[in-house]
């Protein structure tokens, strides 16, 4: 299916590692041109090359997106660059463990911070040149804002908030055409995922108990998976569909977990 999505300026915010990686990867075999917002410039700079020696397009831009004024300065050096932007993925984040009983105020205003303050900045600086070009917003979140995990207060919270951004935008977009979407993510192995599980006891034995809850395969969501519905609904192929929060994760969040080991 062509997506239609040649020579089209998206931001992809923590598009380096991850799920950001592999959205931005897919994005550029539609022939996209995804635009890396992330803190680290020898990682987004190793996407980017990697995308151009395999013939796509892509470009970076370095941003600590929990400040503020950076958001801004991220957005501004877009259009500098291009003149024009037609999608935003907000993406970036970190499931960092600031719980009720240990955490702090501080923990967890930062944590909202890296989470979901710049989800909105990002939108909020995007926002009139999506309105020229009639774009799209498509939203990461987590499971955690439904499930719950423990000992994550602030990132649970951030997500429930990423969700209801999400249906908020849709509304307020409608009068410019502009689609808000968001992909729910439950289990998809990353690096960022690889650090947490090394955290707990008998890792090993963790993630097999954890493969083995996911009803479909038993296997994780790779983030191919999840990128390839970010582009479809970036594309003018869900066309009709604003305000949804998607869940890529092999039935993980909504069926019965007794059938994954049926």
């Amino acid at each position: 299916m062509d997506l239609q999505l040649k020579d089209k300026v998206i931001i992809v915010t923590g598009g380096a590692k991850g799920i950001g990686e592999g959205i931005v990867t897919v994005l550029a075999k539609e022939e996209a041109i995804p635009v890396i917002v992330g803190r680290d410039y020898k990682d987004n700079l190793k996407v980017v090359d990697a995308i151009e020696a395999a013939g796509g397009k892509a470009f970076q831009v370095v941003a600590e997106l929990s400040k503020p004024e950076e958001c801004e300065k991220a957005v501004a050096a877009v259009v500098h660059k291009y003149n024009r932007i037609e999608g935003l993925v907000n993406n970036a984040g970190v499931n960092d463990g600031v719980g009720l009983e240990n955490g702090s105020y501080e923990g967890f205003i930062s944590s909202l911070h890296k989470n979901v303050v710049h989800y909105f900045l990002m939108a909020h600086y995007a926002l009139p040149h999506l309105i020229k070009s009639k774009g799209a917003i498509v939203n990461i979140t987590s499971k955690t804002a439904e499930t719950g995990q423990g000992n994550t207060s602030a990132y649970a919270a951030a997500n429930g908030a990423r969700n209801a951004l999400t249906r908020e935008w849709a509304v307020e977009l409608l009068k410019y055409s502009i689609r808000v979407n968001a992909v729910a993510v439950a289990e998809s192995w990353t690096p960022q995922y690889q650090t947490w599980i090394q955290t707990l006891p008998n890792p090993e034995q963790k993630l097999k108990e954890i493969t083995s809850k996911i009803p479909l395969e038993n296997r994780m969501t790779t983030p191919e998976e999840i990128a390839n519905m970010v582009a479809f609904l970036l594309s003018s192929k869900s066309s009709h569909t604003t305000g949804q929060i998607i869940h890529v994760d092999g039935g993980y969040v909504h069926l019965d977990r007794a059938l994954a080991n049926a």
